[in-house]
């Protein structure tokens, strides 16, 4: 590798430019535009000021996970799977977010975040014996998924879609 990429044997660099890529294709898919200001939303929805700092502390939290369960699971396949899963787990954040915002199909979004919030648990349950520190560093993930998804819901509960 070229000392100018070495950079990229960091495990902390890798997972960061990962989740900071995820955060950006969310971002750029979060159009708060005519449709979503149309939506009727329940009274207990945060300011939506509220959600990039979330996300911001979210992915920087399932960075250094990434990060501490490289460096705590020494077997390259066990390494390999880790990866997949947040793999995975990127690919249905993306998801729920080309859902909601650019479909503009909040009733699919809602089937979609069952995937999300999965994904995110069963990164949990894989790192909690070998890199406990990393299964704990996903909990609040988890638990904002859960909220998101009750969010979800109720817009869904609240409007006609299909």
């Amino acid at each position: 590798m070229s000392p100018r990429w070495r950079f990229l044997r960091n495990p902390i660099v890798v997972a960061g430019l990962c989740a900071f890529v995820v955060a950006m294709l969310g971002g750029s898919m979060t159009q708060l535009g005519p449709w979503y200001y149309s939506l009727e939303q329940p009274a207990w929805k945060p300011p939506d000021w509220a959600f990039a700092p979330a996300w911001t502390l979210i992915f920087a939290l399932a960075a250094l996970s990434g990060a501490k369960a490289w460096r705590g699971l020494a077997h390259p396949r066990a390494r390999a799977g880790m990866v997949c899963l947040f793999g995975l787990n990127a690919l249905f954040n993306v998801g729920w977010s080309a859902l909601f915002f650019l479909a503009q199909r909040p009733d699919l979004a809602l089937l979609e975040v069952g995937l999300l919030w999965s994904s995110v648990l069963l990164l949990i349950v894989l790192l909690w014996r070998p890199v406990r520190a990393a299964a704990w560093l996903l909990v609040p993930y988890l638990v904002w998924v859960t909220f998101a998804a009750a969010l979800n819901a109720a817009v869904v509960q609240l409007n006609t879609f299909g």
